[in-house]
């Protein structure tokens, strides 16, 4: 992805953006903001695992793909940026409803971006916490 406002601004408009895993899981973009982003997710019943709650992956994909997205708002034009470490809580069971990420960049560096990231489920209650760790990637010289 070369241009990323662009591409947080077509998303944030409801445009069709490059971006086909948000389209696979529901996930839709709710705000997005200098060094944030919200997101919402609807558990649907291929989500669930044997004992009929989310299955955890899917949970963690949904938290890095919304602390993925807050870390884009705080890119230079050309930096592009991937996910090197992500450490996830599991703090209560979701088996039904929406889920929302919100998302928070704790600390912007040269080379490396740490993010926060809280989901809940309908009625607030956490689901889980994670930390980030995404390496900003220089653009070509």
């Amino acid at each position: 992805m070369a241009d990323y406002k662009e591409y947080l601004s077509r998303l944030m408009a409801g445009e069709p953006v490059d971006n086909p895993f948000l389209d696979f899981m529901g996930i839709k973009a709710e705000e997005v903001g200098e060094g944030y982003a919200r997101f919402s997710m609807e558990i649907r019943p291929e989500f669930l695992q044997g004992a009929g709650n989310i299955q955890g992956g899917l949970s963690i994909a949904f938290s890095s793909e919304t602390a993925a997205h807050a870390a884009m708002t705080t890119l230079s034009p050309g930096e592009n940026v991937t996910t090197i470490e992500l450490k996830n809580n599991f703090l209560s069971m979701a088996s039904k409803g929406k889920l929302t990420a919100e998302a928070t960049v704790f600390k912007r560096g040269r080379t490396l971006i740490i993010v926060d990231c809280i989901v809940r489920n309908d009625q607030g209650k956490p689901v889980s916490r994670s930390s980030a760790t995404l390496m900003v990637i220089a653009p070509p010289a």
